[in-house]
């Protein structure tokens, strides 16, 4: 698809008020964003800020496929510059979106994409209690989209506090050598990420105050709970899950 035919669906999506004709403009758009060099076109046509302005549209099919186009254009560094203006959306989205619906897992890519690079993790600081909470009431579609950000978000030192402090009274549930191997693996490597920062503190972290239910009291102090979950992990055949064990004792 040429500039030309970009710009005409760019001016359709700013002159409709129709659902429909909208959600059809986008997922055309959302095509041809796949290709890199209509990534840099549909940026310099202005395409983001009206894309970007369909984040708060009152139909959710609509909310959904302007997400998926932001979701291909942010693969291009200059895109992302763009769109981290829209991540406190794109956060409410997520919130406010019924669990395990299409609207609620293209925000969860989104935000993957946007958390490749630590440059964002600061504007996603408090949706931390929100991925926590659908990441333990979701399916298994939607866990494996939430723990793919909390493992970008985790892997960042800054984050960790934030990370320490939160209220998951039930994540020892997630390391259980029954769980998918999807999950499994990335909530081994979301906890590594934790036990690995932590201990890059030299210990200053360790004299914050924490509830018993916090993530720090479950995973970070002696907690016999989860020295048994690594116990029996450590039986997994998989090597990948016994090599995120290894690393989580090792710390």
């Amino acid at each position: 698809m040429d500039a030309d035919a970009l710009q005409k669906l760019i001016h359709l999506l700013q002159a409709t008020d129709d659902p429909l004709i909208q959600e059809q403009a986008l997922i055309t758009l959302s095509n041809s964003a796949a290709f890199s060099v209509n990534q840099d076109i549909i940026r310099n046509l202005d395409g983001l800020s009206v894309i970007g302005g369909m984040l708060s549209d009152c139909v959710p099919k609509v909310t959904e496929k302007a997400l998926n186009v932001l979701n291909n254009l942010s693969m291009n560094i200059k895109n992302q510059e763009e769109i981290q203006v829209y991540i406190e959306q794109v956060c409410k989205n997520v919130e406010s979106a019924p669990l395990n619906s299409d609207l609620q897992l293209a925000g969860l890519r989104l935000l993957t994409n946007m958390s490749v690079t630590s440059d964002y993790h600061h504007k996603m600081i408090n949706q931390i209690p929100c991925l926590l909470r659908v990441l333990l009431e979701g399916s298994e579609r939607t866990q494996i989209q939430v723990l793919k950000v909390l493992v970008n978000l985790s892997a960042n030192p800054a984050m960790t506090r934030h990370f320490l402090r939160a209220q998951m009274p039930s994540l020892l549930l997630l390391f259980d050598n029954c769980m998918n191997k999807d999950i499994l693996l990335r909530a081994l490597v979301f906890a590594a990420n934790l036990k690995k920062n932590v201990n890059n503190e030299g210990g200053s972290m360790i004299q914050d105050q924490y509830s018993e239910d916090s993530v720090f009291s479950i995973l970070c102090r002696d907690s016999t709970p989860f020295a048994q979950k690594l116990a029996s992990l450590w039986h997994n055949p998989d090597p990948e899950v016994k090599e995120q064990v290894v690393r989580i004792l090792t710390q």
